[in-house]
């Protein structure tokens, strides 16, 4: 084996450090950016569940993506932007806040409340005089009202018209007829803020609707970790037909907009909220579960057919929005992105921001999952060659615990219990094929217990097959990024890392619960924590 150049450690504290404060320095001249007045407009389209690299600007075959190709080539394309969070919440709420999940509380975890303590962007847009709003998904799931505000977090909702004889598994909501309603409502010559949520591809997809639209078994692109199979294959074009979809109301988007006149000083961001909804895909803090498309264009401030390699987080867009629009936030300190407008009015490719070092990623609990609806804690460091990840309870199962009870309170069949996979084909092939050798490996990797630390050469192993955590070459850089990762944690008062990391279950959960046997290592301990929201009626 060849030599392992050591991670420059020293070099990224001095990152960490100045990702997390910021300086008149680090702003550009809103004059400049904003001559006479004319405030950019800013269309976020997020889809919902697509892993990089998904689309047609990256290369790929099985899914063609023409309208965020036109982002690209009009802007910037992102090949290293990474969420948050491997699950919808809290990678929403981390880009709606620019904070990371667990500075978020109840928002830092699935299906739960989010505070009105932590300050949104569209708010302050608002505020400032923009038209703000949203349609489709917004922050969710999760109960908004509960935490006592008046709406959802991504803005006022628009989702009045629909489409009918939508296909199985599309969701009905006519994205763009919603977005020429905001924009009759607003104002003339308003600024607007418009957050497009596509639900798509989210599962659950219409099986067949791949090759039903034409698409051939032999143009899927298979990553490494799922076996090779047609079934697979399959899954993965109704997958794509999906992002199709999202990137169809895209289009129509950017067409009004056109129509309009506006399209030059509109910030368009194209992105997804997680990866794809597969087994060791989303949910996990693996490479397909935060790593994800981007690209942006702002035609009348930004050069075009420009690629950036820089290490983007999601918590970097709601800095990035302020810093556009000159709009100043309650509590900067707060924030833990670091604004890209540098990036986006470079003229330059490649490596544009050498400060920017590191990225991370956090999960509690996704699914309903695992007994006590405990959660499977991640944090996870991503440089560009190395991605590191502390698991800190591996005695739980991390795609949930096999076996579960049915309402009647009897066992069902083993293997039933994996919720934090999206139930789909994928994963009933991997379990009924599961003692064939063919696929015994992929099925292991994607249910089995993990150990407390993982390392993975994302040059060489991008799909995070080969953990080399005890690996006798990988040991300096190991320690080297487990102690960038704590001192980021520990820095940003991660409860998980200063004592009060169950703090975390003890967040309601708003969506179904599942209930499952006592795990033999709460059988052997000498107390179990048990979450109080359990045991009340308005769970």
């Amino acid at each position: 084996m060849g030599r392992v150049l050591l991670f420059p450690f020293l070099l990224l504290l001095s990152f960490l450090s100045c990702s997390v404060s910021h300086t008149a320095s680090d702003r550009l001249d809103a004059s400049v950016r904003n001559s006479g007045n004319e405030r950019p407009n800013i269309l976020i389209a997020i889809s919902d569940d697509q892993s990089y690299p998904y689309a047609s600007a990256y290369g790929s075959t099985s899914t063609q993506t023409p309208h965020f190709d036109r982002i690209a080539k009009d802007g910037v394309l992102f090949t290293n932007a990474f969420v948050a969070s491997p699950g919808c919440s809290p990678s929403r709420a981390a880009l709606l806040t620019g904070m990371y999940p667990w500075e978020l509380e109840h928002a830092g975890t699935h299906a739960s409340y989010f505070s009105k303590d932590f300050v949104v962007f569209p708010d302050l847009l608002e505020e400032a005089g923009y038209a703000v709003g949203f349609t489709g998904k917004g922050w969710g799931p999760g109960s908004w009202q509960k935490s006592g505000r008046e709406r959802n977090p991504a803005g006022p909702e628009y989702n009045e018209y629909s489409t009918p004889n939508s296909p199985q598994g599309i969701n009905a909501k006519d994205y763009s007829a919603n977005f020429n309603a905001f924009l009759d409502k607003r104002e003339a010559d308003q600024p607007f803020y418009f957050w497009y949520g596509a639900h798509e591809p989210h599962r659950v997809f219409k099986d067949g609707i791949g090759t039903e639209s034409g698409k051939k078994l032999y143009d899927a692109e298979v990553p490494k970790f799922l076996p090779d199979a047609p079934e697979i294959r399959s899954d993965i074009l109704d997958y794509a037909y999906e992002i199709e979809h999202f990137d169809h109301h895209l289009g129509r988007i950017l067409t009004l907009l056109e129509e309009k006149g506006e399209l030059e000083n509109t910030i368009v961001i194209v992105t997804s909220d997680n990866g794809m909804a597969f087994p060791r895909a989303k949910a996990n803090a693996f490479e397909y579960g935060i790593h994800v498309p981007l690209a942006i264009s702002w035609p009348a401030h930004t050069k075009g057919h420009r690629t950036s390699n820089d290490l983007i987080s999601l918590v970097d867009l709601a800095p990035t929005i302020l810093e556009a629009t000159n709009v100043s936030h309650p509590s900067p300190d707060v924030l833990s992105g670091k604004s890209l407008l540098n990036i986006l009015e470079s003229e330059d490719s490649g490596i544009i921001d050498a400060e920017r070092r590191a990225v991370f990623s956090a999960r509690e609990r996704h699914s309903s999952s695992r007994f006590n609806s405990l959660s499977y804690p991640q944090r996870a460091i991503r440089t560009h060659n190395f991605l590191y990840i502390k698991n800190f309870k591996p005695e739980r199962w991390p795609a949930g615990a096999p076996q579960k009870f049915a309402a009647d309170g009897s066992l069902e069949d083993m293997h039933n219990g994996y919720h934090d996979i999206d139930a789909a084909p994928s994963l009933t092939y991997l379990i009924e094929n599961r003692d064939a050798p063919t696929v015994s490996r992929y099925f292991h990797l994607s249910v089995d217990l993990r150990p407390e630390e993982e390392l993975y050469d994302i040059r060489k192993d991008p799909a995070c097959l080969n953990n080399l955590a005890t690996a006798p070459g990988y040991q300096t850089i190991k320690h080297e990024l487990n102690q960038a990762l704590i001192d980021y944690l520990s820095s940003s008062q991660d409860p998980r890392v200063m004592g009060n990391g169950d703090i975390f279950e003890t967040y309601p959960r708003v969506s179904r619960l599942r209930w499952f046997p006592e795990p033999a290592w709460v059988q052997h301990a000498d107390t179990v924590f048990r979450p109080t929201w359990l045991d009340k009626e308005d769970r």
